[in-house]
């Protein structure tokens, strides 16, 4: 037998990837592109494709962006038409558009619970389905489902996100179950805690020179000792995304620099 590396490649493959105007949606982006692959993303208003748009410019791809709420099923089903028109009929999915919102659970609303259910959760769902049926017709796909470590644990303040999270790691394996027969492969990544812009403050030296509390806390619950860093996502979601997963399904891979597996250290 021998190994062949051209089986991490996605040449010719087209990618949709939801909400990928920056951060981890635009770093899998940018893998996706250089193992070949032709990229499309959305965001819910022009504002957010423009400056998609602009970020992909400045990484030298050129990406097709389109403005679609994930949680309207009429407009998800009409941009995925549009795309099969336009672009090219669907290989790759990744699931990435979300929020969170840090609410102690009986302080939050059931609209924001619902708000943040329906973009996390029912998104994901809405957007798989739609482009299933191009799958099963092409002779197969990759469904990739960023999920999270709230997929597994609980913390406080994050009620929402978890159930969303947790139920999002069974539609992974659902989907999977209901249409493996199919040549489709879906699975989840589930990041840990990456340095990105939105978590800045939280890494910043205090005015002691001690750091940030919350950056201490992570450092100690993490073998790795460090944040994780949007590139250290690209590899798993290439993987993920390419022929050499074929026969990975329903699983979620956890890309957290070990703290899943760690009791932490003894005080």
């Amino acid at each position: 037998m021998s190994f062949d590396n051209n089986n991490f490649r996605l040449d010719g493959k087209i990618a949709l990837i939801t909400g990928a105007v920056y951060g981890i949606g635009l770093a899998i982006a940018e893998s996706y592109a250089a193992a070949g692959a032709t990229i499309v993303y959305n965001d819910r208003t022009e504002e957010g494709v423009a400056k998609g748009a602009a970020a992909y410019q400045a990484l030298g791809i050129d990406a097709h962006g389109y403005v679609c709420d994930v949680t309207d099923e009429t407009g998800v089903q009409a941009m995925v038409d549009q795309i099969e028109a336009e672009v090219g009929a669907i290989d790759i999915l990744v699931n990435n558009a979300g929020i969170i919102k840090r609410v102690p659970m009986i302080e939050m609303s059931a609209a924001e619970f619902r708000q943040v259910v329906d973009i996390d959760l029912n998104g994901p769902f809405i957007v798989a389905k739609s482009v299933i049926p191009g799958m099963i017709k092409n002779g197969g796909g990759k469904i990739i489902n960023i999920c999270s470590m709230m997929s597994e644990l609980g913390r406080e303040t994050v009620s929402a996100y978890a159930a969303a999270k947790g139920g999002l790691k069974m539609l992974t394996r659902n989907i999977a179950s209901e249409y493996g027969q199919f040549n489709i492969q879906c699975n989840g990544i589930g990041p840990g805690y990456i340095a990105t812009p939105q978590t800045a403050p939280l890494r910043e030296l205090q005015a002691d020179g001690s750091r940030h509390p919350f950056d201490q806390f992570i450092i100690a619950k993490t073998p790795a000792e460090r944040w994780g860093e949007t590139k250290d996502l690209q590899g798993p979601a290439v993987f993920l995304a390419s022929p050499a997963s074929d026969f990975v399904n329903g699983h979620v891979l956890y890309v957290d620099g070990g703290i899943l597996a760690y009791i932490g250290k003894q005080p």
